[in-house]
């Protein structure tokens, strides 16, 4: 069980997970909480909005996700069994788990997921949607065996699918949302506010996953350049992809107290971007610049996903502030 969970990246899956529940709950949630409506028969009296996606099936969308981003990590590692050997001395697939046991579980993982997609998909009403989990599969797969050795191609197939996590949250509360309340209030809501507010957290997801991969890319560089992949360290060179990962995180602080003046400009979020995440950023741009040896490279990836976890754990102080009306 012990290797099973290692080679599903089971620290991963967990942030997958919880990062869904906080977008429910701590975004979604709250946010329309304070938009109120008057619902048929209540005499004028307004009402907050709830939400409507039963939490079962919300339970199932999780299970969809994280099955899928756990197929995703087993056939990657039974791909890369070669340049892990070079880059990290080490592999599971191959040594603790045989490949052919490995191919099953891949499979195993991405049939509960689909299944699970294509099933809550037709309970909000929506069964084509169940087409998007098959298209993540197969983008998962071909990743691996392909897009992953293509220059840059890899790279934002996963920042994509990374952003689309938050995003799958909204894709399934609105519909449920919408249907109710297009019924049962005098007027409908105008719900577009929760799109901009996920998508900022799912546009946050997207710029440093594209910009961690990167880094990861220059970690892995010699395994890379010997079985002859193009990703961006191998063909623009070592220095050339520093600069980038330097630009693209530069971008990401300016965007971050962007957002903050032009939609918040609250005193705590200020705080909370700053320290929590705009300062680790600053340390990755740091041990980008500092120079290009495997600690600094290795520190640099480390804060980004630490960047990244604060950046989604903002959702909590988002809560607060709604809650507690501290805007």
């Amino acid at each position: 069980m012990r290797t099973f969970l290692k080679l599903v990246r089971w620290p991963n899956l967990l942030i997958v997970a919880f990062t869904m529940i906080l977008m429910r709950y701590a975004v979604i949630e709250p946010v329309i909480g304070k938009i109120t409506v008057s619902l048929a028969g209540s005499a004028g009296e307004l009402t907050p909005l709830s939400l409507k996606f039963p939490w079962y099936d919300f339970l199932i969308l999780v299970i969809a996700t994280v099955s899928l981003t756990a197929g995703g990590y087993v056939i990657n590692d039974y791909f890369d069994i070669r340049t892990d050997i070079i880059n990290r001395g080490e592999v599971i697939v191959g040594t603790k788990v045989p490949r052919r046991q490995a191919m099953l579980w891949h499979n195993f993982l991405n049939v509960t997921g689909v299944a699970c997609g294509f099933y809550i998909s037709w309970k909000a009403g929506y069964f084509w949607m169940g087409i998007l989990f098959l298209i993540v599969s197969g983008l998962l797969y071909f990743y691996s065996a392909s897009y992953k050795r293509q220059f840059l191609i890899g790279n934002l197939v996963v920042a994509v699918l990374t952003a689309l996590v938050p995003l799958l949250v909204v894709f399934y509360e609105w519909p449920a949302l919408y249907r109710y309340y297009a019924v049962n209030a005098l007027s409908s809501p105008d719900l577009s506010i929760i799109f901009y507010w996920v998508g900022a957290f799912a546009l946050f997801a997207f710029i440093t996953t594209l910009t961690r991969e990167i880094i990861k890319d220059i970690e892995d560089f010699e395994g890379d350049a010997a079985y002859g992949r193009n990703t961006v360290p191998v063909v623009t060179g070592i220095l050339t992809a520093r600069i980038i990962a330097v630009a693209l995180t530069a971008i990401t602080i300016i965007m971050l107290f962007l957002v903050w003046k032009l939609f918040l400009n609250d005193k705590i979020t200020l705080i909370y971007i700053t320290v929590a995440v705009a300062i680790p950023l600053i340390l990755v741009i740091r041990h980008l610049v500092t120079g290009p040896g495997k600690n600094n490279i290795r520190s640099a990836s480390r804060l980004m996903k630490i960047a990244q976890c604060t950046g989604v754990l903002y959702s909590v102080a988002v809560k607060l502030i709604l809650y507690f009306n501290l805007v």
